[in-house]
């Protein structure tokens, strides 16, 4: 891989701003400096332009025309190189609520395409969302395939998987969801397409949940006499949420009281999206549903939202405008976040001497300029 040098008055690191220069090495970043450089290698001047981390989704059905469900091994490879255009240089494919044979078939196909050579973001696992769910919180899930939590049928999941199974989404409300947390300590609980009351979702975080999907869809509201899971995500310090930011799955203002009271350590921020993601309008398949997709809104016939149409970069954009806070302090709810909660902190994550050079330059817009995936550089706007 060859050396060079990127530069801007604006790198994002743990330790601040830099205005300087980074050196990439063989697919590693090899030195962070301020100021100007001097030396031979090729230099690539972004001038003002925002250089951060590489985007973590961790929670994306698909995109580009492709979906996780598909179980295509030439497909998840097209959306994995497709997602480079948004800054997201690594992710978690989700699966839905089907039928087990279905699920298997996607859990061997990302097995596959992970083991295999291919360019484009990088597979860290899967998110596996459902089928350990609640059909009074179904949304766009198929309630045909809902099925009661059961350790050896995730045991079996997880062994089709290649041990890739990093988070799943489950209803702790359910019989045996807490001898599913207890028998899977690897697996990251997340609690969604749940009813739970407070009481139960504070009762599922003492078992060892420790994330919501996507905070506000799919579970038990907020209500002042029952607080509901969304109650007790805003308030139990122990957990940390997802959060889709595409205006439609919840309000500016949600979105802000969501920042404000998880702060930016507890926050990440999320697609949810499906394939129709960089399509045009028209109806597209989620999981066996038909999703009417038109005017960035994507729904079934029932008129729930069927996940989005989202980019990372534009989701940072409006995180951004709606919290009210600076760039400074949520660039983290995009890449460190995940990374430290899926345990990859020490490569991915934050632009730090020796991580892996996962980079993405947005402009004063956020849209995509430039992105670095282990050292390869893919130029989308000069």
């Amino acid at each position: 891989m060859m050396r060079y040098v990127i530069k801007s008055k604006n790198i994002f690191t743990e330790e601040g701003i830099v205005d300087g220069y980074i050196v990439i090495n063989n697919k590693k970043i090899e030195a962070i400096q301020t100021g100007l450089y001097s030396g031979e290698d090729s230099v690539c001047d972004y001038h003002d332009a925002y250089i951060m981390p590489g985007f973590i989704d961790i929670h994306i059905h698909g995109g580009y025309g492709e979906d996780a469900m598909d179980a295509s091994f030439e497909g998840l490879k097209h959306l994995s190189k497709s997602l480079l255009s948004e800054g997201t240089t690594s992710f978690l494919p989700t699966t839905m609520t089907q039928s087990n044979d279905n699920i298997i078939q996607a859990l061997q196909n990302i097995k596959n395409v992970h083991n295999d050579e291919y360019e484009g973001a990088e597979i860290l696992g899967v998110h596996l969302e459902g089928p350990f769910i609640s059909e009074e919180k179904i949304g766009a899930q198929n309630p045909k395939y809902v099925q009661q939590p059961n350790v050896e049928q995730l045991k079996t999941f997880q062994e089709q998987s290649g041990d890739l199974i990093k988070i799943i989404t489950f209803a702790p409300e359910k019989e045996g969801a807490k001898e599913m947390i207890e028998s899977f300590p690897e697996i990251i609980f997340s609690i969604g397409h749940s009813a739970a009351t407070y009481e139960q979702a504070e009762q599922a975080v003492a078992n060892g949940a420790r994330h919501i999907t996507h905070l506000y869809n799919g579970s038990s509201g907020f209500q002042h006499r029952e607080p509901g899971v969304v109650g007790m995500a805003l308030t139990n310090d122990n957990i940390h949420t997802e959060l889709i930011v595409d205006g439609l799955h919840a309000h500016p203002a949600s979105v802000k009281l969501a920042i404000t009271a998880k702060g930016n350590e507890k926050f990440y921020l999320i697609t949810d999206a499906m394939r129709a993601k960089g399509k045009p309008d028209g109806v597209y398949d989620l999981g066996g549903q038909a999703v009417t997709v038109k005017d960035g809104e994507a729904r079934i016939s029932s008129g729930a939202l069927a996940g989005s149409v989202l980019k990372m970069n534009h989701g940072l954009k409006q995180l951004l405008e709606y919290s009210g806070k600076d760039l400074s302090e949520l660039w983290r709810v995009t890449s460190l976040n995940q990374a430290i909660a899926l345990k990859i902190d020490d490569s991915k994550g934050s632009i730090k001497e020796g991580k892996d050079a996962d980079i993405v330059i947005l402009d004063e817009n956020f849209e995509v300029i430039s992105t670095i995936k282990s050292g390869k550089r893919y130029e989308f706007k000069l």
